[in-house]
């Protein structure tokens, strides 16, 4: 399969609007790709929290129209990133969006870990509650975003949920660009899965991104690494190599810990 990650540049010059349409016309020129993904919170920046209650956004807004058009136009399973979601009955949300290529919305996923500590994204926004996966022609995708690359115990749900592509868009700044880096190699070695990881290039919000988005086999091995500045990364790879590292190395079967209880049936 081929996958191209979207390495947007988000900076404060650029209105929304117009990186609405930038993002998109990115998206259209991707045909020939299985699977696309762009960064988290990349229409409006993962550290404009000023901006996020007033450019908050519901799933059937300017944003996953965009997507959906461009998903369909191109003919690709697109993960969108993510935006700011407002929900009519709730808070805001760090919530993933991915189309089918026909432009449908298939799924989404609330971001659970929450950055910030005591402000920022822990604070604004609601944390989401349900693991995510997704069924696709070529592989069954895990869905996580940025900050949960710190909690294995999601990607180890996630894996028992059946997961054989970790898809990880992420607003991760220049100043830990060390752990990005290994974090995404740490989970692939771990759940013996491919990761790829979708970061912004730019800086926004003083805060500058450290780009390098990333994908990793089941082994742990770089199969393509981005710079800092804005670009598509693309690569291909075959999905049949999640079951081969799990057969020809069979870690997962020595779990003693966390092992999900067996269905009663």
């Amino acid at each position: 399969m081929r996958a191209s990650l979207i390495q947007l540049a988000v900076s404060d010059a650029e209105p929304p609007a117009e990186r609405r349409a930038r993002a998109a016309a990115l998206v259209r020129a991707q045909q020939g790709a299985d699977l696309v993904v762009l960064p988290e919170l990349w229409p409006l920046g993962g550290f404009a929290y000023d901006l996020w209650s007033d450019g908050a956004e519901g799933l059937d807004g300017p944003t996953s129209d965009a997507m959906a058009a461009a998903a369909r136009v191109a003919g690709v399973w697109l993960h969108a990133g993510s935006i700011v979601e407002r929900d009519p009955d709730g808070p805001i949300y760090n919530t993933s969006m991915l189309f089918a290529p026909d432009g449908e919305l298939v799924h989404t996923y609330r971001k659970i870990h929450r950055f910030g500590f005591d402000s920022g994204e822990a604070v604004v926004m609601g944390a989401g509650q349900e693991i995510v996966t997704a069924p696709t022609d070529f592989a069954t995708l895990g869905l996580a975003t940025c900050y949960d690359l710190r909690f294995p115990e999601l990607f180890r749900a996630l894996l028992d949920a059946g997961a054989q592509l970790l898809v990880v868009p992420a607003a991760w700044p220049a100043r830990r660009r060390e752990h990005w880096t290994l974090l995404a190699r740490a989970r692939a070695v771990e759940e013996q899965a491919f990761v790829l990881a979708c970061n912004t290039a730019g800086t926004h919000a003083g805060v500058e991104q450290a780009g390098h988005s990333i994908v990793v086999d089941p082994w742990g091995r770089v199969l393509a690494e981005a710079g800092t500045e804005e670009e598509v990364l693309t690569v291909d790879f075959d999905p049949s190599e999640v079951a081969a590292a799990r057969k020809d190395f069979p870690v997962l079967r020595d779990r003693l810990l966390g092992i999900p209880a067996p269905v009663q049936r």
